[in-house]
């Protein structure tokens, strides 16, 4: 069997990622972007106000100084007047800067306490406070140069990126298509959400699971439903995948070593496979290869292996598909409130997270059973327990992802 890297590394070596499209920036939200977008200007473009106040220039002469105010400079506009010795001008937050002025005074630091919308400057000033240069003016450039590389190729797009794109004029951005992604289960057992449970037979949970975490990661998901466990029905929905131009094909059940898993033989009929076990708990029997030049990953049949088998192989495939940097949840360091007991593969335990004397501790949720789909919901995490390792004393730390 493959470690859990060595399996990883293997899908990801094979992954092609998918091909670039221009969007609306309104459109481009969790897609990754295609090229770098750069700065067209120093940000801020001019010196401006950080403060409602009033522009002048620094003087060492200390506090207590009238002022003659000879403008008003509120946002949006480009100051003609120049300041002299002596004078000040009221300027608005986000207001450029007039020549002569180096700082700016809050209103708060004057006797101008007059401050309701609307209002007139006032003939002179009187300042409160010292001022230095600089002080509550944000100076050119400041935040980004003319030239900078401000967002970077493979950066998944998150509404703050929006913003940023939109202030440097970017209307439409260019980014990789996203995934598309066929999706089926296997077995004779499996009923529709919907139906009355019958002797022998479970509901179908993995198809609506799988399928949302596949929108979740950005990706598109076609629902192909449920192929019973004979060649023909595998055959008939694998033929129905390949025929949607799908980037990926992911299965879940049908890929064990049961007398009635006909998955693995219809792919080597008409791909290949490039393995079929992985030594990791829950999750071993895991197929990766291609149908028909498609990418195909066969996932286990019960709930809490699939999940499992999809975060740690799926989601960074589909990411690294779409052109992400890195399609890895980050892992972080969670200590063990009891005893953990593991088979020495490396393990993927459900687990509470919860404060104890302030430090994050986890809690095992329940049986780890890989059918026991309430304790994945119950959980807000996967401690990852290294192979090779059977117990671990509480108070141990170990990685962590949150799920």
């Amino acid at each position: 069997m493959l470690s859990v890297n060595e399996a990883r590394e293997r899908i990801l070596s094979q992954i092609k990622i998918t091909a670039t499209e221009s969007v609306a920036l309104n459109d481009s939200l969790n897609r990754v972007l295609a090229k770098e977008l750069f700065a067209d200007s120093d940000y801020p473009p001019f010196d401006n106000s950080a403060v409602d106040g009033f522009a002048i220039k620094a003087d060492k002469g200390g506090s207590n100084r009238t002022l003659k105010v000879v403008a008003d400079i509120p946002a949006g506009t480009a100051p003609t007047v120049i300041l002299n010795a002596g004078e000040a001008a009221r300027i608005m937050t986000g207001a450029q800067l007039p020549q002569g002025a180096d700082c700016v005074v809050p209103v708060e630091e004057t006797d101008f306490n007059d401050r309701k919308a609307g209002t007139t400057p006032p003939k002179t000033v009187t300042i409160d406070k010292q001022m230095s240069v600089g002080d509550n003016v944000r100076p050119r450039g400041m935040d980004m140069r003319l030239g900078d590389i401000v967002l970077n190729k493979g950066r998944t797009l998150k509404p703050q990126d929006l913003g940023l794109a939109a202030t440097l004029g970017y209307a439409v951005v260019s980014v990789h298509k996203k995934p598309r992604v066929t999706l089926m289960s296997s077995g004779d057992e499996l009923l529709s959400a919907g139906a009355p449970l019958e002797p022998g037979k479970i509901r179908d949970s993995n198809s609506y699971t799988l399928a949302a975490l596949v929108l979740n990661v950005g990706a598109e998901v076609v629902r192909l439903g449920v192929a019973r466990d004979t060649r023909e029905s595998v055959t008939n929905l694998l033929e129905k995948a390949a025929n949607e131009r799908a980037d990926l094909i992911l299965s879940s059940a049908g890929v064990s070593v049961g007398a009635f898993d006909f998955i693995k033989e219809v792919i080597d009929a008409n791909g290949k496979l490039d393995f079929w076990k992985v030594n990791m708990r829950p999750g071993k029997p895991l197929a990766f290869g291609e149908y028909r030049g498609i990418t195909f990953i066969g996932l286990p049949g019960n709930p809490v292996s699939a999940f499992v088998g999809f975060e740690v192989f799926v989601r960074p495939a589909l990411l690294h598909m779409s052109g992400a940097m890195d399609g890895s949840r980050p892992k972080v360091k969670i200590r063990c409130a009891e005893e953990v007991v593991s088979d020495g593969r490396e393990s993927y335990l459900r687990a509470r997270i919860r404060l104890v004397d302030g430090i994050p501790s986890a809690f095992l949720t329940g049986h780890q059973g890989s059918g026991n789909l309430l304790s994945l919901v119950q959980a807000d995490a996967l401690l990852i327990i290294p192979a090779g390792v059977k117990c671990l004393p509480a108070g141990s730390e170990v990685d962590a992802i949150f799920i």
